[in-house]
């Protein structure tokens, strides 16, 4: 059961104009914050500059040729993305919370300062700036921008959108989503009020584990969806299946992950089908200074976060995940992972290192050790 809206407690931390450090209100032991509060900072410091470090090294090495960078345009600061985050219980869970967002907080500062980033849509490609466009969702009533991600609850967050603007009573409606009917897209006003949106309402996207997100996409689309297996799944086996009859007929119903992952590395991460295409590359969080980046992971959470600081009405609620849905487990992405090539895993990775960068999501472990587990 979520927690009550009005248990959420959020305030600014005081402090040097364009600070990004959250002040959270808890009932940790005051001498335990004081020990705490005197390690963090350098702590979060060491991270971000390993992080950062480590990705410009990357760069510098020639290693991510494969992804598509934005040109360099621009020198503009970039400004926070967060000011707010939420609480609902004391402890353990609240410190991960801190440290996580105030490393993203600081990452993305750092990462997005650097000459070839963008600094705002106008210094994005046409192209980049179409994505990005097409990808943002607006309520004017109650304020608010949310940038789609698909295969990160993105269905349920446009029923949100639809139940605030009364397409839909409830939530729990069962009906087939459409998800382009009844919604709002920023490609659809003109410059000046796109503009006028992104300055003064309140933005907000949802993340999730880049190899994790990428998974959920080819066993949904690959194995449940018609259209494309048609579209994708039939030039994939024909392309990369060395061992099919050219005679054979293909359904597309049956394109292995290495398969996919082959697919991918030959795709412009800028012209990708959007369930795989990077999360950078949709909602362009350089460009955008996003008020708050919330986590697949403490989806309830960071949703009950987001209704609360839209000032949502109190009936409406984030929906709860479907019974038919099927998680991706850590087991099962351990094995997807450990089993693919790992010249494959070592290629596929770049395209998408920003997603792990910007967002403080560790490279997964491949290693022959732990894959033996």
């Amino acid at each position: 059961m979520l927690p009550r809206r009005q248990d959420f407690g959020m305030k600014k931390s005081g402090g040097a104009r364009n600070s990004s450090v959250i002040n959270f209100r808890s009932t940790v032991i005051p001498g335990s914050v004081r020990r705490s509060s005197a390690v963090l900072p350098s702590v979060l410091t060491f991270l971000v500059i390993v992080a950062s470090g480590g990705l410009l090294l990357m760069i510098e090495k020639g290693m991510l040729n494969s992804m598509e960078t934005p040109p360099p345009r621009g020198t503009g600061k970039r400004l926070d993305f967060m000011r707010q985050v939420v609480r609902h219980s004391p402890g353990a869970e609240d410190v991960d919370s801190q440290i996580l967002q105030e490393i993203r907080n600081r990452t993305i500062r750092s990462m997005c300062s650097q000459k070839n980033m963008p600094h705002s849509i106008m210094s994005l490609t046409p192209l980049q700036r179409k994505t990005l466009l097409q990808h943002i969702l607006v309520n004017d009533q109650y304020h608010f921008l949310y940038c789609y991600v698909p295969k990160v609850a993105c269905s349920n967050w446009k029923r949100v959108l639809k139940v605030l603007n009364g397409a839909l009573e409830n939530v729990d409606v069962n009906i087939k989503m459409d998800h382009r009917s009844d919604l709002q897209f920023l490609s659809s006003f003109k410059p000046e009020q796109i503009q006028y949106r992104l300055k003064h309402y309140f933005k907000f996207m949802f993340v999730r584990e880049p190899m994790e997100r990428l998974l959920s996409a080819y066993r949904n689309k690959f194995g449940e969806i018609e259209s494309y297996q048609k579209k994708y799944g039939v030039e994939i086996v024909k392309r990369y299946r060395k061992t099919r009859a050219k005679d054979a007929p293909v359904k597309g119903d049956d394109v292995t992950f290495a398969e996919f992952v082959r697919y991918l590395l030959e795709e412009d991460a800028e012209r990708m089908n959007e369930h795989w295409m990077p999360v950078y590359n949709l909602c362009q969080p350089c460009a955008v200074s996003y008020d708050f980046i919330g986590s697949y992971e403490h989806l309830e959470r960071d949703s009950e976060f987001v209704l609360q600081r839209i000032r949502a009405p109190p009936h409406v609620r984030f929906p709860e995940r479907q019974t038919w849905y099927k998680p991706v487990t850590t087991e099962t992405l351990h094995y997807y992972l450990c089993t693919l090539p790992p010249k494959l895993l070592r290629e596929l990775l770049p395209k998408y290192i920003l997603d792990f960068s910007l967002f403080a999501y560790p490279l997964p472990n491949t290693t022959t050790e732990h894959c033996r587990h």
